[in-house]
């Protein structure tokens, strides 16, 4: 079905005809406790994994497709009546990737196999040092990622209290934070954009404060303050202001949030520990 359907192939065809089963089930078990119900094949989330890096896909965006399409099925070998798995199982496949030096060893097993198949030379050298980067970010810009932060609070609130979002969210927000995001670099308009967005975005956590500061605690909304603080000021007069580097000041590469799923990570020189601790933005001006 997936020849018949895909005659000229895909992405996700070629990583299960040239790669095969890079990963096996048994390569994992030290990642799971031995007792509790049955878990997801950790060999199939892996390869999905790759999948969604090369094809920049949202964790949201890679689980429907592995529920809907027939070659991301056949990549990691699912039945065509699997259901699939929530999106947060691949945040948390990549939470254990990253403890114990497992992205290491993980890495040298693929290169292992990768080498008996005939696809790695013998006499080639390979980096690992690029494992210890622990995100891949698309390169938003500033103007995106302020307004891709917006949609990822809102997303997050439909799915835990819906009803905050009454009286706030009309149609005009749902064409400007209804998809991801993707504006470009000469975008149209783009100081109206910059203050619509920023004053949408102090509107919702304004909205949020207003219902206890226990609705400001979600991990999304928390990236949304930090990306408000450190791209807009408010002036003496209270109106909020584009950050430039002679305006207001921008945070250095090596604490700003450059992503609201993923608040830890950082554009640093590759030379820094990957389990650095950063200092947090404060959200105290918003």
């Amino acid at each position: 079905m997936a020849r018949a359907s895909n005659p000229g192939g895909t992405t996700a065809m070629w990583v299960r005809d040239h790669l095969g089963r890079l990963w096996r089930d048994e390569d994992f078990a030290d990642w799971y406790p031995r007792d509790g119900r049955p878990g997801l094949s950790p060999a199939q989330l892996a390869t999905v994994c790759v999948l969604q890096f090369l094809l920049g896909l949202s964790d949201r965006q890679a689980a429907e497709a592995v529920r809907c399409r027939i070659d991301f099925k056949y990549a990691p070998a699912m039945e065509l009546d699997d259901p699939g798995f929530h999106h947060s199982v691949l945040a948390d496949f990549r939470d254990r990737l990253t403890e114990d030096g497992r992205a290491d060893r993980l890495l040298d097993l693929s290169l292992a196999r990768l080498k008996e198949a005939g696809l790695v030379r013998e006499r080639t050298t390979q980096r690992t040092d690029s494992t210890h980067v622990l995100a891949a970010v698309r390169d938003l810009t500033r103007l995106e990622l302020v307004t891709e932060a917006v949609r990822a609070a809102l997303e997050e609130l439909a799915g835990i209290a819906p009803h905050l979002l009454t009286g706030l969210v009309d149609e005009e927000w749902g064409r400007r934070y209804g998809r991801p995001v993707r504006l470009g670099k000469n975008p149209t308009r783009p100081k109206t954009r910059i203050l619509a967005t920023g004053n949408d975005a102090a509107r919702l956590i304004g909205h949020l404060g207003q219902h206890g500061p226990e609705r400001l605690s979600g991990p999304r909304v928390q990236a949304l303050r930090q990306i408000m603080v450190q791209n807009y000021y408010r002036d003496g007069a209270g109106r909020l202001r584009w950050r430039t580097a002679e305006d207001g000041g921008l945070p250095p590469s090596a604490v700003a949030v450059v992503s609201p799923y993923d608040p830890t990570a950082r554009y640093a020189p590759r030379t820094c520990h990957p389990l650095e601790r950063v200092r947090r933005t404060s959200h105290r001006d918003l």
